[in-house]
């Protein structure tokens, strides 16, 4: 006879570095909050909050990882999570980050559109390929293209200019008009950000 499962039976099975995996999405759905906020009100301190909470989801991202290892504890699960925490805090939240903070054109839109797919195609490159990737001992040596949390520096810069005062019609490098549709310069930063993540260069796990 089947026994019937426990109530809350996927959580039961959560290990202590998916709590924290879960953190990190925490973390990231706050930032998009604080930003809409922002949008909505011009109150520069969301600004700050939605980039502080972005560098809180990159601890609980470090943390999650070191707390597996220490406890010897990992899942496809759990790299599932991580994944999807990880487009959230680190593909989504600098991406509405930037466009809160003026970079609303349609080809902005379309450049940071395309910094989060980059996001998404290296985390599933990376899933699949981490088994190929590992040494004898089951630990990837190296990633191929640059992790997604590297957009951590797009999101300090943003701190940076609207701790200047340099956000909407005040953002750095200003605005060109291409075909009647507006693009702001600095989103390029964005697209060299996501190119780099599906790129085939060697970045060495620490």
């Amino acid at each position: 006879m089947s026994s019937t499962p426990k109530r809350f039976s996927m959580i039961r099975e959560f290990h202590l570095a998916d709590w924290f995996t879960l953190g990190n999405a925490f973390c990231g759905v706050g930032s998009l909050f604080s930003i809409i906020t922002y949008i909505e009100t011009t109150d520069v301190r969301h600004v700050y909050f939605a980039c502080a909470l972005v560098l809180a989801a990159l601890v609980f991202d470090v943390l999650d990882g070191r707390i597996a290892r220490w406890r010897q504890k990992s899942s496809a699960m759990g790299r599932e999570l991580d994944s999807l925490a990880d487009v959230i805090s680190f593909g989504v939240a600098p991406a509405l980050i930037a466009y809160g903070c003026g970079m609303q054109g349609l080809y902005d839109r379309v450049v940071l559109a395309y910094f989060v797919a980059c996001g998404v195609s290296r985390l599933a490159r990376f899933n699949i390929t981490a088994e190929t990737l590992a040494d004898d001992s089951g630990k990837v040596k190296h990633f191929e293209g640059t992790p997604i949390p590297t957009s951590i520096v797009l999101v300090g810069l943003l701190a940076v200019a609207a701790s200047m005062g340099a956000l909407r019609d005040q953002l750095w490098f200003g605005s060109v008009v291409i075909g009647g549709f507006t693009l702001h310069p600095l989103v390029l930063l964005f697209a060299l950000s996501g190119s780099l993540m599906i790129s085939r260069i060697r970045i060495p796990k620490l």
